[in-house]
């Protein structure tokens, strides 16, 4: 034998093997297989940043970073001295009835002049002028009646007003949430008006927004009102959420229509922007080398 010809031979076989090894490994591989559930992304249900309807000096912020809020409560305070004394002299005005219990008692009183005009006009011991006159005070005592309550009622309109303009000094909590940030402090000037420097921002957490992006091959198989199983990062056991909105519209560029979820979380034990992944009955998940459809591709801007 050549001795020349022996490493070739030998070079040969150890590709051979090299690739034998490599083919084991392929088959070796489980096949890649479709995934049953797709990226989603948690998000607060609303986030909002309370502004002042009116500029004031800012007197008290009753919440700080991390707390959390009820609807209806009062987390800012605006000084409003001049519309607390407006709002009493207001109520002073509704409560006078000074003029109302005179012009009573001048009813009372012409109505009685009348039944004795009338009276003596029956007998002759008085015309006809003096029965007219009787009749006439009678109804002008009535009329300053009638001034008077309309007077009253529109004192209590006043109330009214002067009570919704000192409530415009107060920011109150639009839901049930959770203070993310805390802009101004007592003495900073709360500024109205879009594009102002607002006061706190908030978000609602209960219940929580979870957006996904799905396939055109999912389109038409998703309805509103179906209940789906959302799994999220950290969390024992899958989650029950409801669908509340199906896109119409397929995107042009990336080929997906996106979903949104209503997911219950009560107790805020479930962090905004963890990871999750969203089964749909029905509906499979094309195959991808990292298990499901990208985790951007679910990511969509608040709305």
């Amino acid at each position: 034998m050549n001795l020349l010809s022996r490493p070739p031979a030998l070079a040969l076989e150890n590709a051979a093997l090299a690739a034998l090894a490599a083919l084991a490994s392929l088959l070796a591989a489980p096949p890649a297989a479709a995934q049953r559930g797709f990226d989603c992304l948690i998000e607060p249900r609303r986030m909002v940043e309370l502004r002042s309807p009116v500029e004031g000096l800012i007197e008290q912020v009753n919440v700080e970073r991390g707390d959390s809020t009820k609807k209806g409560q009062v987390l800012v305070a605006l000084s409003s001295t001049l519309e607390r004394a407006n709002l009493d002299v207001a109520r002073h005005r509704a409560e006078m009835t000074g003029r109302i219990e005179s012009s009573r008692n001048r009813i009372d009183f012409a109505r009685r002049k009348v039944e004795r005009a009338r009276q003596l006009l029956s007998e002759s011991f008085v015309s006809t002028q003096v029965r007219d006159e009787a009749e006439t005070e009678l109804a002008l005592a009535e009329s300053e009646l009638k001034d008077a309550l309309e007077n009253q009622q529109q004192a209590q309109l006043e109330v009214r007003r002067a009570t919704e303009i000192l409530e415009l000094r107060q920011i109150r909590s639009p839901f049930d949430g959770y203070v993310v940030d805390r802009m101004l402090n007592p003495g900073d000037l709360a500024e109205a008006g879009t594009g102002r420097k607002a006061v706190l921002k908030l978000a609602q957490l209960d219940p929580l927004r979870v957006e996904v992006l799905l396939p055109p091959n999912a389109y038409g198989r998703i309805s509103v009102g179906a209940s789906v199983r959302v799994s999220v990062e950290g969390q024992d056991a899958p989650r029950s959420a409801r669908v509340v909105v199906v896109d119409k519209v397929i995107d042009a560029g990336s080929g997906l229509f996106g979903v949104r979820l209503e997911l219950p979380n009560p107790g805020q034990r479930i962090p905004v922007g963890a990871r999750c992944m969203v089964e749909f009955p029905g509906v499979v998940a094309p195959a991808s080398p990292t298990g499901a459809m990208p985790a951007a591709a679910a990511r969509r801007p608040p709305q």
